[in-house]
């Protein structure tokens, strides 16, 4: 792997006269990636032209980093190069609300809230909570597969999404679903595009299933007195005839962990599930539910300087022993846990710690807690000293030789995104 950091010097005449030159900048130390100082961001008007632009760049070895609103920016590895930013925020259109088919197109620069918005017009919404939804773009989410309490009930985005339009690095768009310009024969491309972040092709539009606003919605948590009554809880519920829509657990090193639990259907419905529910509690107290105790996951991200955010994942029935094994982890050191968790066994921990920490150390002590439970744990975020000598994905074992071979054929000059995917693909 070529590990040099030399930027490729950007004309910009062609580059002008793709998009128009009002929609052409000179970079700012704000645009950095990871430290990495582009030199130009391009803002396309239509997928014709960005699909140009990735052309133009592949001709020249422009190394390029697709961006929304960039709020999952520094998830990755360090980019190897980075010399022009491609934004899709003039991307921005729900294309089309096929409310009686329950299926909408949307741009990939359309906000995830102003989306949820359109869709509410007609009863209907995109059953999934994005981190940010007033900030993030439909084309960021699903380059970075993040997935929220929804998933336990709806599916992950590979489920949800039923088309997609993939601007290539030699211009073509590929689509699938819908009217097709060109499909790429062996490849379901909304299941390969969603998670690849933005190292196979340049997200423009997208297709979903969508399913109907509920008439009522309930929250009930419960404190648990230790891991194992929490996991206890857990399993119970998955066992259950029970139709949550959100099972959440909460834990740090102060508080008993909390589980929360969210029914959605008709006030009738909902007071049946809850008494089903308090029929399992015998070992939990309930407390009270609050407004925003889903948007906990999203709080993980505010605090203290410096920080480690991880993403892990375990089965169900690790939750408890992984809560036991981070704090066992962490006795001996100075650092302060909070960890959200769903109910599947996808979750996210943030450490807060002092300059000097040896975070190195940190991040290889929870992986080995983790590869003990038979779990992963991926780095989201460190100070940037920590992340040049990591990969944040983790070992991914043999399939990391197949991802490879999948960049080759869709990117053989390594433009788009270099160096920040599994194993610095």
């Amino acid at each position: 792997m070529n590990n040099s950091r030399v930027q490729t010097e950007v004309p910009t005449a062609e580059l002008g006269a793709i998009v128009g030159a009002d929609h052409l900048r000179p970079a700012t130390s704000a645009d950095a990636v990871d430290g990495i100082q582009p030199q130009w961001i391009v803002e396309p008007g239509s997928e014709e032209e960005l699909a140009r632009v990735l052309q133009w760049a592949n001709s020249l070895g422009i190394h390029v980093v697709p961006r929304g609103q960039g709020t999952k920016l520094e998830w990755g590895n360090l980019p190897r190069h980075a010399e022009l930013v491609l934004s899709t925020l003039r991307l921005n259109r729900v294309v089309e609300h096929a409310w009686g088919d329950m299926t909408a197109t949307v741009e990939a620069g359309c906000l995830m809230g102003e989306f949820q918005k359109t869709l509410s017009e007609h009863g209907q919404r995109l059953a999934y909570d994005a981190l940010w939804p007033e900030r993030s773009t439909m084309g960021g989410i699903l380059a970075t597969n993040d997935s929220g309490s929804y998933r336990i009930r709806f599916g992950a985005l590979r489920d949800l999404i039923i088309g997609i339009t993939l601007a290539l690095p030699d211009g073509t768009l590929a689509k699938s679903g819908g009217k097709v310009v060109k499909n790429v024969a062996g490849y379901d491309l909304p299941k390969l595009a969603t998670g690849s972040l933005g190292t196979l092709g340049v997200i423009t539009q997208a297709i979903f299933r969508l399913h109907p606003l509920p008439q009522a919605v309930r929250s009930l948590s419960f404190s648990t007195p230790d891991s194992t009554s929490m996991n206890e809880l857990v399993l119970a519920v998955q066992d259950s005839k029970l139709a949550y829509t959100g099972l959440q657990i909460r834990a740090d090193s102060h508080d008993p962990p909390c589980i929360d639990v969210r029914f959605e259907g008709t006030p009738g419905g909902i007071d049946a599930q809850a008494r089903q529910l308090l029929s399992l509690t015998a070992k939990a107290q309930q407390v009270e539910s609050f407004p925003d105790v889903w948007n906990k996951r999203q709080a993980l991200w505010t605090g203290k300087e410096p920080n480690l955010l991880c993403k892990f994942s375990v089965l169900p029935s690790q939750l408890g022993a992984l809560c036991a094994a981070v704090f066992r982890a962490l006795e001996q050191s100075r650092l302060t846990p909070r960890l959200v968790a769903q109910g599947l066994g996808l979750g996210f921990l943030r450490l807060e710690g002092e300059d000097g920490s040896d975070w190195l150390a940190i991040i290889t002590r929870l992986r080995e807690e983790m590869n003990s439970l038979g779990g992963t744990l991926g780095v989201l975020h460190c100070p940037l000293a920590v992340k040049s000598h990591i990969d944040v994905w983790g070992p991914v074992g043999d399939s990391e030789g197949l991802m490879h071979r999948v960049k080759n054929q869709f990117d053989p000059a390594a433009i788009l995104n270099p160096g920040r995917f599994v194993g610095g693909i």
